[in-house]
């Protein structure tokens, strides 16, 4: 008996083939409380999957004040949605879920006043209407929450779609009267 399927086996749902496991990624928001993370494996586990990797960040808040997990595992392609929903079912929010990373990172730095513009709000809008993800961000008021601050945010985006998302970015700019300074497009830095 090698690793090939015999003939019978398609009516097993648990039979794997060779190449039958793929690797997926997930990322989720979790609460700071002791746990969650705990919690949040769970399911993958439960539903078939291999814990590949995990990128948890304590000190990188998300715009709701939850922590961003990342999380890299494998399993048969026809168990992945089992997956996703085992971590809703188990009430852990799934931001992304999908066999693929986003490919680009962008930056971009907006000025303005930014706290009196709702930056949580900012932040939605750009991760809803540019379909980013916020991977990062700093925040400087020199002045305070009342004047003029300026933010760097770093975002993952899906390949090629730098353009489409700049563009998102910049309405949402007019729209909040921030500057917008983007990245230079198309050149080896």
């Amino acid at each position: 008996m090698g690793n090939a399927p015999e003939s019978g086996d398609e009516d097993d749902p648990d039979a794997e083939t060779d190449g039958g496991l793929r690797a997926y990624t997930v990322r989720l928001e979790l609460v700071d409380e002791p746990g969650e993370l705990l919690r949040a494996l769970a399911p993958i586990a439960d539903n078939g999957g291999n814990l590949l990797s995990i990128h948890h960040e304590r000190g990188n808040i998300t715009p709701r004040g939850h922590i961003p997990v990342e999380v890299d595992f494998e399993c048969p392609p026809d168990r992945f949605d089992d997956v996703v929903e085992g971590l809703r079912d188990a009430g852990v929010n799934v931001i992304q879920a999908g066999a693929e990373h986003y490919g680009e990172a962008v930056n971009v730095v907006l000025v303005g006043n930014l706290v009196e513009t709702d930056l949580s709000n900012t932040l939605s809008r750009i991760e809803d209407e540019a379909d980013a993800v916020v991977q990062d961000l700093s925040l400087a008021a020199p002045e305070g929450t009342d004047g003029i601050s300026s933010a760097r945010a770093r975002l993952a985006i899906d390949s090629g779609r730098s353009g489409d998302v700049l563009a998102a970015i910049r309405s949402i700019g007019t729209d909040k009267e921030l500057t917008v300074v983007e990245p230079l497009l198309g050149g080896e830095a």
